[in-house]
């Protein structure tokens, strides 16, 4: 492994509407670059289909610095797409991901690349010990979302963390290999497993502009973590499936006893008829329901659609 000042680094930034701290955003990572020794560091911006001045302060920005490099979206395809693309152009030797929005630190970058070294780490993902600047409900539905990912999911996910972490070569290059579309990248980058290490920070409240995650994005990522990286739902599926048959059983023993034993304390259109198909109606709209979620999926990946499609790219030399 080379040492830390041989290290090329490429620091991948998502941006979405982010004209109000942009600016800021290249300031701060670029004094951390320059606070420590290393083997020189790109930039790698993706503008998301931003609608704002974003990609106009980008490329005044790649004008005077060449380490300023630009892929700019056709549309809006998303975080997930943006940071997919980060990592396939980087040319790194690590690249560490954050958000725009400097709630994760540009200044930890020189602790998490010691880190890397010290420890040998192929990751180093950033664990969050205290979240500022988010209410009560973002707080507990994201302490709520980390956990039950992690309990569904077939490999252990480490909680309390985002995409804001280092990995090296080797996990950059095992990461590209992945052929599926709707990435969960955090889950991805810890299923292909090699050595991967916690660092310990305060998340910050956004320095300015307005979160690009509401909450309907966050049920939508929600879903797309958890049925692509778990074959749990269908298991509770067939779950609740068994149950609602041994439900009807017992259901049909006490009517047929009631029957035979208590003739005159059954009446015509009794309630408990109702109960019983709400709830086995319940339980196949839930099966059928989860089912179609996969199958929907499945459709999506079939049709083999990019991720993502790039207009322009600035600073580039290295990319057709």
């Amino acid at each position: 492994m080379p040492e830390q000042h041989n290290l090329f680094i490429s620091i991948i930034i998502p941006c979405f509407n982010e004209e109000q701290v942009i600016r800021h955003t290249y300031q701060r990572v670029t004094q951390a670059m320059n606070s420590f020794t290393h083997g020189g560091y790109e930039l790698v911006f993706i503008n998301d289909g931003s609608r704002d001045s974003t990609l106009l302060i980008l490329k005044e920005l790649a004008q005077n610095d060449i380490h300023v490099k630009i892929l700019g979206f056709s549309r809006n395809f998303g975080h997930q797409p943006a940071v997919t693309a980060g990592i396939q152009a980087c040319t790194g030797d690590v690249a560490i991901i954050i958000d725009a929005d400097l709630q994760d630190p540009p200044e930890l970058f020189p602790a998490m690349v010691q880190k890397h070294i010290d420890e040998k780490a192929n990751v180093v993902y950033g664990m969050r010990e205290k979240r500022k600047g988010e209410t009560f409900f973002k707080k507990i539905t994201a302490r709520a979302f980390y956990r039950t990912i992690n309990f569904l999911s077939d490999t252990p996910l480490p909680v309390d963390t985002g995409d804001f972490r280092l990995i090296d070569k080797h996990v950059i290059e095992a990461f590209k290999s992945l052929p599926e579309k709707n990435k969960y990248i955090r889950g991805l980058i810890t299923w292909v497993g090699f050595k991967q290490v916690p660092i310990m920070y305060v998340r910050e409240e956004r320095f300015a502009g307005e979160t690009k995650y509401p909450l309907s994005k966050m049920i939508k990522f929600a879903s797309t973590s958890l049925l692509y990286f778990s074959k749990k739902p269908l298991k509770l599926a067939l779950g609740l499936g068994s149950l609602s048959i041994l439900v009807g059983i017992l259901l049909a023993i006490w009517v047929i006893s009631g029957l035979i034993y208590r003739p005159n304390t059954i009446v015509p259109g009794w309630s408990s008829t109702v109960i019983a198909v709400i709830f086995f109606g319940g339980v196949q709209l839930l099966t059928i329901g989860v089912l179609g979620e996969y199958l929907g999926n499945m459709f999506e990946e079939i049709k083999n659609r990019p991720e993502y499609i790039i207009h322009e790219k600035i600073n580039f030399t290295n990319l057709p």
